[in-house]
This record gives structure tokens, sequence and C-alpha cells, in this order.
């Protein structure tokens, strides 16, 4: 169908999608009451102003810099620089409208109560260089987030410094380094089970070590033997996640844990699905050493986009003593006091160094205390149940229809793993996923873990009601079917979206990030 070209739609963003074959399109390039939106720099032009200004006459002020040439950004006014974000926020999914079934990332609902926590005066305008006396409040929430995340996970101490979890993951490294380090003892090696996040092993090399992997059972988990034989004097540790990428429990973790403190090494776990277990599980007692905390997974606050981003990491009694500056710590004239380099000598001996400028992310600390506080130890126990029942009862649900390689392994804990295996010649999880879109979902994470082909790593999160699985579930079973017959329109979906599908691979290399005026 021949669709006209209006103001806003360039070949490289892929073919419309019509809004429907009996339709006709529209002179606009609009559907109702989705409107197509053309770029700033097709709205207006660099050479007028939405608001009008009084030339001033005479000198500049002193010292002032001018600019020599023009902005060259399109004057809008304010209606059509509202309507313009207006309508391209239309166009987005959000947490809002529907749910995020993307596996390992936990994109889940956060609570009303905790943004407006983190927008309160004097959390939300906070500068890290006021003196200490005006941010007593603000140092409190610091103290007091780190004193409930060294109590769920039952560990000794915590650096809330690092902002994400590839960050926190390095801090943890760094630790075990400084610590070897103190006992002049160069080991170099860190183990990292298949099942493991993708950053480990990138985060282990980064810092300097060398990586050997450890492969998965049969049923999904870490092969207790493989590592057993590989541990030795060169091993510095090894990082696991858990639950794993598989959407597992390893519950190995405390076997393992023993025989790599046995061969003087230390054990690394990536928390980035601690939501799974939260209130029922304290990693500290699993043997655990360093773990890494998502803020914005487990305990609320907006996931994606770029950030904002803090991950806390726990420490062991053996690595405290390591852990980096600044932390927080109580004065003898009775104030909170941010302990720094100068102070390090006698209060952090041990301090590995710095993770970054400032102390964290205040907007994180203050949603994360207000939604552990206002949860309360059954609510988190509550959540991280939820989280699973919902995953299991989507795994069996599915299974049915999809091929689910460890669904004989046992409950899955808050994700559940499918593959395309059982999907006609031709057809693949991409082209289920882009299906879901024009079922209204967001397409849940794909082709990872990369131990399963195909994969389709699904996490509905605590804060889906079985009628709203029920609705999800009901769409994958639908396209499930359709591609397990082969039904070409599979091929080319999605069809009710404002973008056909587009050539991926030439949108990976050749990507459009810069607007350029078109040549005359």
């Amino acid at each position: 169908m021949t669709v006209l070209n209006p103001a806003g739609w360039r070949p490289e963003m892929g073919e419309r999608s019509p809004a429907s074959h009996d339709v006709p399109p529209t002179v606009t390039g609009n559907r109702a009451l989705h409107l197509e939106e053309p770029l700033l720099f097709e709205l207006g032009r660099a050479d007028q102003c939405g608001v009008d200004f009084d030339v001033v006459e005479g000198a500049p002020l002193a010292g002032l810099p001018l600019r020599s040439a023009p902005v060259d950004l399109p004057g809008l006014s304010e209606p059509e620089a509202v309507r313009h974000y207006t309508r391209l926020s239309r166009q987005n999914y959000a947490i809002d409208l529907g749910p995020f079934p993307l596996g390992s990332c936990t994109m889940k609902h956060n609570p009303r109560l905790d943004e407006k926590v983190a927008r309160m005066a004097g959390f939300a305008d906070v500068h890290p260089l006021q003196p200490e006396a005006t941010v007593q409040g603000a140092l409190k929430v610091i103290d007091e987030l780190a004193h409930w995340l060294v109590t769920l996970t039952g560990m000794a101490a915590v650096a809330m410094t690092p902002k994400a979890g590839a960050h926190g993951e390095l801090c943890g490294l760094l630790a075990i380094r400084a610590a070897l380090d103190a006992r002049g003892d160069k080991r170099d090696v860190i183990l990292v089970p298949e099942s493991a996040h993708g950053t480990n092993p990138a985060t282990a090399a980064f810092a300097g070590f060398r990586v050997e992997s450890i492969p998965a059972t049969d049923d999904g988990r870490v092969d207790l033997a493989a590592l057993v034989g590989k541990l030795g004097p060169h091993v510095a540790g090894v990082m696991i996640t858990n639950p794993n990428t598989c959407g597992l429990f390893e519950r190995d973790l405390k076997t393992i844990a023993d025989a790599v403190h046995a061969a003087g090494g230390y054990v690394y776990c990536d928390g980035a699905n601690f939501n799974a277990i939260v209130g029922r599980v304290r990693p500290g007692d699993l043997g655990v050493d360093a773990m890494h905390i998502n803020l914005h997974k487990t305990f609320s606050t907006p996931h994606g986009g770029g950030g904002p981003g803090a991950g806390p990491v726990v420490l062991s009694e053996a690595l405290a003593p390591f852990a980096p500056l600044p932390f927080v710590a109580a004065g003898a004239d009775g104030l909170l006091h941010l302990v720094e380099e100068p102070d390090a000598v006698e209060a952090a001996p041990g301090a590995f160094g710095r993770m970054c400028a400032f102390h964290g992310q205040m907007g994180m600390f203050t949603r994360a205390l207000a939604y552990i506080l206002s949860h309360g130890a059954d609510g988190l126990a509550q959540a991280s149940g939820d989280a699973v029942l919902n995953a299991n009862y989507v795994l069996r649900r599915l299974e049915r229809l999809l091929h689910a390689p460890f669904g004989a392994a046992g409950p899955c804990m808050h994700e559940a793993l499918f593959s395309d295996d059982t999907f006609a010649e031709g057809f693949s999880t991409l082209d289920l996923a882009k299906g879901l879109i024009d079922e209204g979902f967001h397409p849940m994470t794909v082709y990872f873990p990369l131990v399963v082909h195909g994969a389709m790593l699904i996490e509905p999160t605590e804060t889906e009601s079985k009628a709203g699985l029920d609705q999800f579930i009901a769409a994958m079973e639908s396209l499930a079917a359709r591609a397990k017959a082969g039904d070409p329109a599979l091929k080319t979906a999605p069809h009710l979206a404002p973008r056909r599908r587009v050539d991926e691979t030439r949108a990976a290399r050749k990507p459009r990030l810069v607007w350029t005026p078109e040549a005359a």
C-alpha cells in the first residue's frame, strides 16, 4: 500500500505501519489520536525564536562570554514544544501502561510514595559540596539504608558509593584484590560460571584478573565438580550469580563457598537478582564475601534510560576493612561525617581508594529506604515470594507450547526461561518478540542467557496481578502457536506499531544519531 510522505517520516525510520488493510492512508500520517511527530528541526527553523526579546543596546556585561555563531537550534513556541514532547511520550511504552517482562532487568512498578520522598526538599536539592552540618538528614538516610542492607544480607559492612551493578562488581573485586595484597598473595584468576551475568567476566578482566569459565550442568546450575577441579593457589575467587541467569537458585552455593575459602579465595555474588530472595535468604549465611545490590531493581526506582543507578556492595568480615572511601560514620561531636582520605590513616587504613567523586546517588537512597520502611520485613518477604510465584505461574502455563529447557530442574525463581526449539523452520525468537508488540506488550529479554539457543527470558515481577498475567500468557500462547504453525505474518511483525520491522543489522551498524539538513 502506498503511503504519503508527511513531514517527519524518513525512509531509514522503516516503513510506516498502516492502520488496517482496508483503510486508506491519511495525508498527515496521523491515525486518530496517534499523531505523527516530525523532528524539532522540521517543526521550527534556526532563524526564528519562539520568544520575542527586545534588542539590548550597549556594551555587554564585563567578562560575559559571547556567542560568535548562531546556536543552530530551531525556535519553537511553548505550545509547539509541549505538544512535541507530549506526542513523543505517547509513543513510548511505560510501566504505567503495561508490564515489562524483561528477564534479568526487573522492570517493576515503583511506588509513588518513594517518588514523593525522593523529591522532598533537603533530598532532591542537596549538593555534594554542602557543609556536613547542613546535610545531617541526608547522611542519616545513607547511614540508615546501609544498616538495613547489612541486616537483610547478613554481612558485616557495606560500600554505598558504587553507582550501578557493574560498578559494584568492580568495587567487590578491588576489595578482594586489596585483601590479597594485604596478605602478600598474588592470585590472578577469577572463576566465572556460564550461568553468571554477562558483566561478570568483563568486570574481572577490567580489574586485571584472568577469567576461567565454569560449565553448567544439564539442570542449568554450576558444575560443582568442574569448579572444585579448577581451585588452586592461583584462584583469587569466584563470581557467581544467585539466583542465576537461567532463573534458578544455586543450591550448592554454601558448598562452593566453603571450597573456595578452603583454597584461599573469596566469593563474589552478583546480587542483581536479590529481588527473588530478599527477606528469605541472607547471602552472608551462604559464605558470600561481597555482593552488589541493584537498588533500582530490588528496592524501587526507575530502571533504564542510562540511569540514575546505585549498586551498594555488602562485604563480609574478611573484606570489610578494605571497603572504599568515603563512608558515613558518627563523630565524637555527635554528628555524622563522611570519612575521607585525610581521616583514612586512622579510621580505614585498609581502604583501597575511591569509586567515585561523591557519595552515591541521593535519589536512589531515599527511594530505597522509603521502599524498605514502608514494606517492613513481612512485606519484603511477600514481594520476593510473589515474584517467584508469578514466574512459576508463567513457566507452568507456557511450557505446554514453548520449550522450557530447565522446566524439569524444579521451581524457577523470579524469571522463567524458554527457547524457540519448537518453532517452524525459519521462525525464531525475534519473530515472536516482534509479534508481541502487536499484542500491546513490551517484548521479553531475547537471546539471553547465551547458554540457551533462541532464549526468551521472562520476569513478571511481583507487581503483576493474576488477571494481568493471564492476558500476557494468552498473547504468548497465541504467538507460540503461530510460530509453530509457520504463520508468515509473524515474519513481518509488528504491523500495528508506528513503524514496521527495521533492518536490525543496519540500525546497529549505521544509525543516524545526528540531524543534518537535507542537501539542497
